[in-house]
């Protein structure tokens, strides 16, 4: 709309200077053709009446006078002219078509003066009040024309024609109009077509960008949701079933040996099965359910809300089907395909997306321990104390962010170090150190929603994979929100990446709005960012990190935070350090404790 506002503003502009031209061209053209038209007619009269003895001083007589009079009423029985007169070079009227005026001295005008002085005709529109004639006029627009008798170089006398202007301004008008509606019509269709142009252009965008977010939330083999994208829809159906007070059903498929089939008869065969899967799921899983692929060889589906019960048949009758196929391949007998699954449900088994995943996946293990080709449901356990649920989930959360990404899970310990350093320094107690160095760990969980092909991308994202990127600190503080207490941890994985001048996201927090525990992740965050290598750039030193770490302080980072975690850096003697160079787990790791997290 702005290119399109812009090309009319440029359009109009365009007509209005076309029109102004043509007007002044056309004005110019048609006075030069009416004064030539009109001087060829004078010429003729002066021709035909008029005497060198007539410009001599009383050299005219009434008989005379009467057939100058007959001559110039001659002239004005052409078509628009009012009035015609014979003037001496000093104004007075030797003759006139009505006869009225003769004798008297007509108005000097400027027009008058000048082609008298010049020698040369003059012509003008001017108003009736300003047309310098005698005789009334019955129009307000005259073209007034002065056209010099001379001779060897003297102007004798003047023959003055006063003629209508009217149908020569109409005719100009006309002539405007046309040059703009033409232009204006012009625009008007470029306009259209531009318009079209733009909007299928927007079209095509807009359809790229979605295929290219869903080809993000999808796995390239099977096109089934990928791991993140299943964790995601799981967590906003566990949300609206939180909402509605209903239940849903989680489902977790292991195909059986299939590292075996993989590792026997190659990538192929193994991608036969999974698209093969995957196709099945889509035929025998209940209405409104949702499947994803959540590993090499696993498959996570969820049912729709209040849909629970039909999951356990479903799955039943998908591990029928595939028991009642066999797959054969070059050189081999025909294969039985299986799977073992492990069933749970919200909220029977947990209220939490961690949960669930956690109780589905150890009922899967109890199926594949049975000898695989199985389907065991989770049993409705009593609740176990609130520090033992903690730790637990929390370590496989941990586990969680380290399958997702290597480079997150060290990411994740190094920020906690350098939070629990700077926590040391602000001599926090002991429980809220605890608090920060978890949520150091767990800041970035959030990323095991993120597509693997915008996490691991080797170059700088876009501005729709950066838009996707921070929704991690809201899926974050989505999957940890219901464990408990972890308020201080909450607050940490939602706004670690507020900035102090509140340009950050999520919320938009600024300066002490931002709770201390996300502005101590803050500067844990930016630190190891800049000392670790990313697929998109190498590591920075210490020395350069640190001057960093000012430039963005009182802007980006609470400036009080970065100035006591820079002087620590750089003087304490247990200052802990990038472990860039070092292997995974080998430098202070890190582990959460076995009591009850503040």
């Amino acid at each position: 709309m702005l290119v399109l506002g812009a090309f009319l503003v440029i359009v109009g502009a365009t007509a209005s200077g076309q029109a102004a031209l043509v007007t002044a061209d056309s004005s110019t053209t048609i006075l030069n053709a009416t004064v030539s038209a009109d001087a060829a007619a004078v010429r003729i009269f002066v021709g035909l009446n008029l005497t060198q003895a007539d410009l001599q001083p009383g050299g005219l007589s009434a008989v005379r006078q009467a057939a100058l009079q007959q001559g110039l009423h001659f002239l004005t029985d052409r078509g628009g002219i009012l009035h015609a007169a014979l003037l001496a070079p000093d104004g007075t009227v030797l003759a006139s078509d009505d006869g009225a005026s003769v004798g008297q001295r007509a108005p000097l005008t400027q027009g008058f003066t000048g082609a008298v002085q010049n020698s040369r005709a003059d012509a003008a529109i001017v108003g009736r009040d300003d047309a310098g004639a005698l005789a009334p006029l019955a129009t307000d627009s005259v073209l007034r024309e002065y056209l010099p008798i001379i001779e060897a170089g003297r102007v004798y006398a003047m023959v003055a024609v006063w003629r209508d202007a009217a149908p020569i301004l109409a005719q100009l008008e006309q002539g405007r109009i046309r040059v703009v509606v033409i232009t204006l019509t012009a625009a008007l269709v470029s306009a259209l077509l531009l318009f079209f142009v733009f909007r299928a252009a927007q079209q095509r965008l807009t359809r790229q960008a979605l295929q290219l977010l869903e080809a993000a939330r999808r796995d390239p083999l099977t096109g089934a949701l990928n791991h993140g994208s299943i964790v995601e829809t799981l967590t906003a159906q566990i949300e609206a079933a939180r909402a509605g007070g209903e239940g849903i059903g989680v489902a977790l498929l292991d195909l059986d040996n299939f590292g075996l089939l993989d590792d026997t008869y190659g990538h192929p065969a193994g991608d036969h099965v999974l698209i093969e899967v995957v196709r099945l799921l889509a035929a025998w899983m209940p209405p409104g359910a949702t499947w994803g692929r959540y590993g090499p060889d696993e498959f996570l589906v969820t049912t729709a809300t209040g849909d629970a019960a039909a999951l356990e048949p479903a799955v039943d009758r998908l591990r029928t089907t595939l028991a009642d196929a066999a797959l054969q391949f070059e050189g081999s007998e025909q294969l039985p395909v299986t799977f073992s699954a492990g069933l749970c449900f919200y909220p029977t088994n947990g209220e939490a997306v961690t949960t669930l995943l956690s109780m589905t996946a150890m009922t899967l293990d109890e199926a594949k321990a049975s000898g695989g080709d199985a389907i065991r449901v989770a049993e409705a356990r009593p609740p176990v104390p609130g520090y033992v649920n903690t730790f637990n989930i929390l370590q496989g959360l941990v586990i969680a962010v380290d399958t997702k990404d290597r480079y997150t899970r060290r990411h994740s310990e190094d920020v906690a170090r350098y939070a629990d350093f700077l926590g040391r320094r602000l001599e926090l107690d002991s429980d809220t150190r605890r608090a920060i160095q978890n949520a150091g760990l767990l800041h970035d969980i959030g990323k095991i929603g993120i597509p693997d092909a915008i996490l691991r991308k080797p170059g700088r994202l876009t501005d729709e994979e950066y838009a996707i990127v921070k929704q991690h600190v809201a899926l974050g503080d989505a999957i940890v929100r219901d464990l408990p207490d972890l308020d201080l941890i909450r607050s940490g994985v939602r706004h670690h990446h507020e900035r102090w001048d509140g340009r950050g996201y999520l919320d938009g927090l600024a300066g002490e709005e931002i709770p201390l525990v996300a502005r101590i992740l803050a500067v844990g965050d930016a630190f190891s960012a800049m000392t670790t290598t990313r697929p998109y750039r190498k590591a920075l030193t210490v020395e350069e990190a640190l001057k960093r770490l000012e430039e963005a302080a009182g802007s980006q980072l609470d400036a009080r935070l970065v100035e006591i975690f820079v002087g620590g850096i750089r003087s304490a003697v247990d200052a802990p350090m990038p472990t860039e160079s070092l292997p995974l787990g080998s430098s202070q790791p890190l582990t959460l404790p076995g009591r009850q997290v503040a």
